[in-house]
């Protein structure tokens, strides 16, 4: 080839030469740029000779991006109040070439060497621990790193900073430190311990020793994303890494126990092993997120992760159940498209279909299937199939240990071999897993799941003994086109009022039929929700289940709890199934204690309240709003204002109260004021209960004064643990000039960090009076938040989807679709534009056809 092209964003290149192998003279080339492709092209004066070595020197500049990608510029102020600037790395996926030229693609795997120049005050880190430093100038060192293993260019990392450090070796011999700004220090001994046990967890499960001497967890004042798991430095906004026992949450310690487990996850899942493109992230993603479960359950029991893990299925399912998703595994091909991957679909579903998965293999069989992938693909690029070939695999032994156990005699009344090798059990036992004597095609059934969008709902008909089943992809929206042609390998199981045992059945058409032993009073599928689906049940199949919820909800668990509220809901917005209906369910929730079934109830009716206080003509809105509080009232009552209790009771109490206390019941409000009057006393001195803080701020804001002392606090670097209370309190203002100038102020980002904007601006558009600003404010500012937080990111698509959501007027639509398509052509095919407008489409026609008999239920049924 005459010509090397390499990525090159905003680098100056100043001189570019080619040496050969043998040869000692380098040859000066030219350099072309496309700065649209974001590339350059070194130009030889003759061919290079395939095989032959050459050596690319290339000498460049450039300036710290002022973004918060590439080798960016960040600030912070010490206690004292003097500014401090630092520089850090964000190269995931496309912005290594923001920093040197390179092959900036992840197949394209290297090692890499690091020198990096800085003053004696400051301190360099990477990915490898520095092997020497060499003073230059007395106001000049050089820090040499190691070699790297081989990697790919957006696990680059490199900070120039003076933070201190805390540090700790894990029992494999890893040294692991915590790096902060130094007046933070103090609040790292939490991520250390914790960083500490799941490293030590991982090389343990994955049975593969972690491959570098050190693993840094540094805190970036500006960071964009929750963390990054650039190899041996992982970085971090500073919320998600700093812990401060005395004053942060019990959300907070959630929180960052899970960030750092997805990014040490990563160190495996991502950095050993790699996606070979873009097209399937969700390798990397969805898998650390479902690692983030499996690991933390182990090394933190008292967390009980395993309550918020059905969240996630159900923030997936939203995305999931509109025409504009997108398959787990799709191609991508531009900088903006590569950004889109990084959503609920790669992480929440990934994760999602993976714990169906383990729940349809076993963990064991998983676990062996994953371990084999590591091992054989260790240091290179993967594909979706590569997985799933190995997890075939893996499953083999077991399927034929199945096999045998479920098939002991031929002829007895519980099983029948047929003559195909199926065994048809009927009351098997729940260890006995799936039922054919072969290989479990885990390629077949696992592509069902990853290369179409959307997922399938399962009608289930009982008829006597017989249980008859059909799929169909769920689909939201005005005109969906028609869903023929999906078909969905479903792992289902399902409990009956007659036995607790789990029965487990693979659906692989489109209509198939269950026998049970005997008739049955109820029957629920999906047990916990660990499968990817939602079930109607036709006929009286709904009031069997609601009359169980409602004379003993403790028969089934609070997963399987929460997995119906949420069902009912996606029900009625495809017309399957009547409001008053999904109303009638709700009812038995004035007696549920439990921490998922009650978010979960709040996170189906609130949103309902919120599309009618929008256009509130006669009182409804104000109805359903007392229905909910009247719902949680007692629960609500029985909260005490403290941090006691598990994990669970602390995060159910931290919502329960914010919830009330928004909504103007009394008791909170007057609780949270008196709180709010002492500690405003007390200048702020008061300690506050960590959960009740958020509570107590909401109302705080509702006066002028309050909001005054609050921002005032905000700006102290005391409050900074509890900076992002304060802004949710903040945007709850109903003075619109306040609100705007916390929206302006996180553009500018002096006193609000710009990282917390596209938060801000959602919290604003929530409320009545912040409605209409964000969006006057999204369309003033459009040009320059796509500069900050590029066009396809999670933020930009937070921004969109999250501040039309709750638009349901045709009004609004047409304003939304005005704007959108006055973008030039790159913006306006973004993939949020798309599911902001189906949200809004879909609102304006449950609006239509439900507010009438919302109105209706709530008069008939005043609790």
């Amino acid at each position: 080839t005459g010509a090397v092209v390499l990525h090159s964003k905003r680098l100056h290149i100043t001189r570019a030469a080619i040496e050969a192998g043998s040869a000692r003279s380098a040859q000066k080339v030219r350099v072309l740029e496309h700065q649209a492709f974001e590339q350059v092209a070194l130009l030889a004066a003759e061919p290079l000779q395939a095989g032959q070595y050459y050596t690319l020197s290339i000498q460049y500049f450039a300036n710290l991006s002022e973004s918060f990608h590439g080798f960016y510029k960040s600030t912070y102020r010490t206690q004292e109040g003097e500014l401090r600037v630092l520089a850090a790395t964000q190269f995931e996926p496309t912005a290594a070439r923001m920093a040197f030229p390179c092959f900036d693609e992840p197949a394209f795997k290297a090692r890499f060497l690091i020198t990096i120049r800085r003053e004696p005050k400051h301190l360099a880190l990477s990915n490898m621990p520095i092997v020497k430093s060499v003073t230059i100038t007395p106001w000049l060192v050089e820090d040499h790193f190691d070699t790297t293993v081989k990697m790919s260019t957006y696990l680059v990392a490199f900070i120039v900073s003076d933070f201190k450090s805390i540090s700790k070796i894990t029992g494999h011999g890893v040294k692991i430190s915590v790096y902060t700004v130094p007046d933070k220090i103090n609040q790292a001994h939490y991520a250390l311990d914790a960083a500490v046990k799941l490293l030590d967890f991982y090389e343990d499960y994955f049975s593969i020793p972690y491959p570098l001497p050190k693993q840094d967890l540094a805190a970036i004042p500006d960071f964009q994303s929750g963390a990054m798991e650039n190899w041996g430095l992982t970085t971090y906004q500073e919320s998600a890494l700093l812990y401060d026992p005395e004053k942060s949450s019990a959300s907070s310690k959630l929180w960052v126990t899970m960030i750092i487990a997805h990014e040490l996850a990563h160190q495996w899942f991502g950095n050993l092993v790699t996606m070979e493109w873009w097209d399937d992230l969700w390798l990397n993603e969805g898998f650390a997120m479902f690692m983030e479960f499996v690991s933390v359950s182990v090394t933190h029991p008292e967390l009980r992760v395993e309550d918020y893990f059905l969240r996630r299925c159900f923030d997936a399912i939203e995305v999931d159940s509109l025409n504009s998703s997108h398959p787990i595994s799709t191609p991508v091909e531009d900088p903006a498209q590569i950004l889109e991957m990084f959503d609920n679909v790669s992480y929440q579903k990934g994760s999602c279909i993976l714990n169906m998965l383990r729940d349809y293999l076993t963990a064991d069989v998983l676990k062996a299937g994953l371990v084999q992938y590591l091992q054989k693909y260790s240091y290179q690029n993967t594909k979706n199939e590569d997985l799933w070939n190995i997890m075939t695999n893996a499953s083999i032994p077991y399927s034929l240990m199945f096999f045998n156990f479920i098939c002991p005699t031929v002829g007895s009344d519980k099983n029948e071999l047929q003559g195909d090798g199926f065994c048809r059990t009927q009351q098997s036992s729940s260890n006995a897993h799936w039922t054919k004597g072969e290989t479990l095609d885990v390629k077949a059934m696992m592509d069902t799941w990853t290369l179409q969008k959307g997922f399938p709902l399962v009608t289930v008909t009982v008829r006597g003994k017989n249980v008859h089943l059909q799929q169909e992809r769920y689909m939201k929206g005005v005109n969906s086109p028609s869903s023929t042609g999906y078909l969905w390998h479903i792992p289902l199981t399902y409990i009956t009022s007659k036995s607790d045992t789990v029965q487990r059945f693979l659906m692989t058409t489109k209509a198939d039929v269950i026998i049970l032993p005997e008739e049955v009073e109820w029957v629920k599928f999906n047990v916990d929700m660990n499968g990817y689906y939602i079930v109607h049940y036709e006929d009286d199949g709904w009031d069997r289940l609601i009359n169980l919820l409602k004379e003993n909800h403790t028969v089934i668990s609070s997963n399987d709890r929460a997995s119906l509220i949420n069902n009912v809901f996606q029900l009625v917005s495809i017309k399957k199934l009547s409001i008053s209906k999904a109303f009638d369910l709700t009812l038995y929730l004035k007696h549920e204690r439990q921490i998922m079934p009650v978010l979960q109830g709040m996170n189906e009716l609130i949103p309902i309240y919120r599309l009618m206080e929008r256009r509130d003509m006669d009182g409804t809105a104000k109805q359903l709003k007392e229905y909910i509080i009247n719902l949680f009232k007692d629960l609500i009552d029985k909260q005490s204002w403290s941090d006691e209790g598990s994990a669970s009771e602390r995060l159910l109490r931290d919502s329960l109260l914010l919830f009330a206390c928004v909504h103007r019941y009394q008791p909170c409000v007057d609780k949270a004021k008196g709180y709010f009057t002492e500690w405003q006393k007390s200048n702020g001195t008061l300690s506050l209960p960590a959960d009740v803080k958020t509570a107590v701020y909401a109302v705080g804001a509702q006066t002028s004064e309050g909001w005054d002392f609050l921002l005032s606090k905000y700006r102290l670097h005391l409050f900074n643990v509890e900076r992002e209370n304060i802004e949710l309190a903040l945007s709850l203002s109903r003075s619109k000039d306040k609100l705007q100038w916390l929206m302006d102020q996180g553009l500018r980002g002096d006193i609000v960090r710009t990282q917390d904007l596209p938060r801000i601006i959602v919290f604003v558009a929530k409320t009545p009076s912040g409605c209409h600003l964000a969006w006057t404010f999204l369309k003033e500012n459009w040009d320059k938040i796509v500069e900050k937080f590029e066009l396809g990111s999670n933020s930009v698509a937070n921004i969109v989807t999250g501040l039309t959501s709750q638009y349901s007027t045709r009004s609004q639509l047409a304003q939304v679709k005005e704007f959108f398509s006055s973008l030039e052509e790159k913006s306006a095919r973004l993939r949020c534009i798309q599911q902001a407008i189906e949200t809004i489409e879909d609102n304006i026609q449950w609006m239509d056809r439900n507010f009438e008999k919302v109105k209706t239920w709530l008069q008939n049924n005043q609790l």
